[in-house]
């Protein structure tokens, strides 16, 4: 899709806040688990990154500092009506370029296994042996920057 615009969103800000509800609709409440304020700020010094389409929020992401060189990618998240459509790629795009830009060597990221040829067909790469997240089967993926 041409007309998506994907931008940083602040910390604590009605955007960031609007990302929670689209990760919360996607990823937890079909596994019947809901956020809890803890780990929300936990997320206070993360990136967050939201996709939109005609000031519509269609996707989001976090980018968590794990070390100097490495980005940890977390709760990327499509609107179902919108799956399917690039948007989780071009999300990925934005995020190797500001990798590069920032210096950062790897982005890595834990794939369900529902995700794994989607991140494959963005370059990362398998590392090591699947284990369970959230009660699924996940893969640790990471991207050479």
């Amino acid at each position: 899709m041409d007309n998506v615009s994907i931008l940083k969103v602040a910390y604590d800000s009605m955007e960031q806040k609007k990302t929670i509800k689209l990760r919360d609709k996607v990823l937890r409440k079909p596994l019947g688990l809901v956020f809890i304020e803890e780990q929300l700020q936990k997320e206070k010094n993360d990136l967050h990154i939201a996709a939109y389409i005609d000031n519509q929020l269609v996707g989001c992401l976090v980018l968590h500092q794990s070390s100097k060189t490495h980005l940890k990618m977390r709760q990327v998240a499509v609107d179902p009506d919108y799956q399917k459509k690039g948007i989780g790629n071009q999300m990925i795009a934005f995020c190797h370029d500001y990798g590069r830009a920032e210096n950062f060597q790897v982005i890595y990221c834990h794939a369900r296994d529902v995700a794994k040829v989607f991140y494959e067909n963005n370059g990362y790469k398998v590392i090591g042996e699947s284990f369970e997240e959230v009660g699924l089967k996940h893969w640790k993926m990471e991207f050479q920057l």
